[in-house]
């Protein structure tokens, strides 16, 4: 949760252009494709907050743009489920405990900001083998 929070509010420091390092990230393309990529990464940062602080952290939240996105962007089922995977490795290897707690979950909830779809890994993922 921290390191969504970190990384997401570097994301929208680099969609803000008040950073020079991370702009080719590509998890940044989702956001760069958008008619307003700082409402984006905005809205998406409120999500990770709140799901936060649903499990008792305290992110301060005066660190996100005032921009909203008002709708919900499509997102592949297949790249929900690429990253659940790399996140499940990450967790493997970092901390056993949470991976043993959601191992068994095959198809995580997304973040609120995305609507699944029916489709492939994104083509600016960097697979991993």
């Amino acid at each position: 949760m921290v390191a969504a929070w970190r990384e997401a509010l570097l994301a929208q420091k680099v969609l803000k252009g008040a950073t020079t390092g991370y702009r080719h990230h590509p998890q940044l393309a989702r956001f760069q494709a958008q008619d307003d990529p700082v409402a984006v990464i905005a809205t998406f940062l409120v999500g990770i907050a709140e799901e936060a602080q649903h499990r008792g952290y305290r992110f301060d939240t005066t660190k996100i743009s005032p921009q909203r996105f008002r709708a919900r962007l499509p997102e592949t089922n297949e790249q929900l489920l690429y990253e659940w995977g790399h996140l499940m490795a990450k967790l493997r290897a970092r901390a056993p405990q949470f991976h043993r707690q959601f191992n068994g979950m095959m198809t995580p909830e997304p973040h609120p900001l995305f609507r699944i779809v029916s489709g492939k890994v994104r083509e600016w993922e960097r697979k991993r083998d």
